[in-house]
């Protein structure tokens, strides 16, 4: 059968298009596909639990399954209760912060007038015109919160119902991953699909751990420096810092505006030194440790697919994108075809070199991950 090769310009025309289509039913899609990937995610974390709780303790496969997701359930709801408290005693001390605030504000009022001589009266009406703006607009912010909240609830349900299927049903699923193909690539499909599993389960269980640790260090060290509300900064930097880049910017922000308003600016510096040592101790141990580099996506590509995500989806957008980033290298790298785009999402070929071994005691040592 003769094949036709087509000029670039068409080929360039049906890539955009393809890529278009699919940005647009992802934005169509996002109530469904956003918790379905997250509980495939989900599903690969627990697979080991659901495969021991059914093969070394003889449990059928749905009740291994729902054991599973209860302990996803019990683990996120203590997640939500102790982040809810700590919240519920930041709104307590709401008085106080208005208080710094507005004692900020008064402080500002003087600095312009004195550097620019703009007269205070002027500055109060603007924001008095400022204040009425945002009241006006009072009923749209409180819309948007109940929307915002019922489509966490929404996300919540399907993430728990998507996780239960997928584990349930995963040998189905898995034969027909299998059989969709032509023998010939079933070979390379298994390996694949056993390198995604292995690779991302390593790679959500090495994020887990770098966030136990950085929202550990965090706390210990803010409530040394006597930091008000150093639990709930910490674990706020500890689920930020996921997102890389973008993350731990956010995390600071919050932080430092928290820390001022209850603090005042010495503190706010201090914070602001603790984060820089933290995150460069992130980055070049911790990181490296717990994490490894089994698939590394250059800082421009996971730059662009963080921005990409946060356009199509928001918050959890951000969240799915390294992942998925580098469920594609996983594939790209293995076909043929494909491999200049995995080349182009990797980092620079570097030569090998030992790996860093930290001794902790005298019986405990930590290696770097490959």
């Amino acid at each position: 059968m003769k094949t036709t090769q087509l000029p670039f310009i068409q080929k360039l025309a049906f890539v955009l298009v393809v890529l278009i289509s699919l940005g647009y039913l992802a934005i169509l899609g996002h109530s469904l596909l956003a918790p379905l990937l997250f509980s495939f995610l989900m599903a690969l974390v627990l697979l080991p639990a659901a495969n021991f709780l059914e093969h070394r303790l003889r449990l059928k496969r749905s009740m291994s399954t729902i054991i599973c997701v209860v302990l996803m359930i019990i683990v996120v709801s203590g997640i939500m209760y102790f982040i809810g408290n700590q919240l519920s005693a930041l709104w307590a001390d709401w008085p106080l912060l208005e208080k710094q605030v507005a004692l900020s504000i008064h402080n500002l009022q003087d600095w312009i007038t004195t550097t620019f001589n703009v007269d205070s009266k002027k500055q109060l009406t603007y924001l008095n015109e400022s204040a009425e703006k945002a009241l006006s607009t009072s009923a749209v912010v409180v819309a948007t919160t109940l929307a915002t909240l019922s489509s966490t609830l929404l996300f919540l349900g399907f993430t728990l119902l998507f996780t239960f299927f997928l584990l349930n049903y995963r040998r189905i699923l898995f034969t027909f991953l299998t059989s969709v193909f032509d023998e010939k690539h079933e070979a390379k499909v298994i390996d694949i699909s056993f390198q995604i599993q292995y690779i991302i389960k390593k790679y959500i269980s090495g994020l887990f751990i770098q966030m136990v640790i950085v929202t550990a260090l965090f706390i210990i060290i803010l409530s040394l420096l006597g930091v008000k509300y150093a639990v709930l900064l910490g674990v706020i930097t500890g689920v930020f810092n996921v997102v890389p880049y973008l993350g731990i910017f956010t995390a600071l922000l919050l932080s430092t505006l928290i820390t001022f308003a209850t603090a005042g600016l010495a503190k706010v510096v201090l914070v602001l030194i603790v984060y820089i040592a933290v995150h460069a101790v992130d980055g070049n141990i911790i990181m490296p440790l717990v994490v490894g580099s089994k698939v590394k996506i250059n800082p421009l590509i996971a730059f662009l697919g963080i921005i990409i995500g946060e356009m199509l989806w928001g918050i959890s957008g951000m969240f799915l994108c390294i992942p998925y980033l580098a469920i594609l290298k996983i594939i790209f790298d293995r076909i043929e075809e494909l491999k200049p785009w995995g080349r182009l999402m990797g980092e620079e070929e570097t030569p090998s070199r030992k790996r860093r071994v930290y001794k902790i005691t005298k019986n405990i040592t930590l290696e770097e991950q490959e």
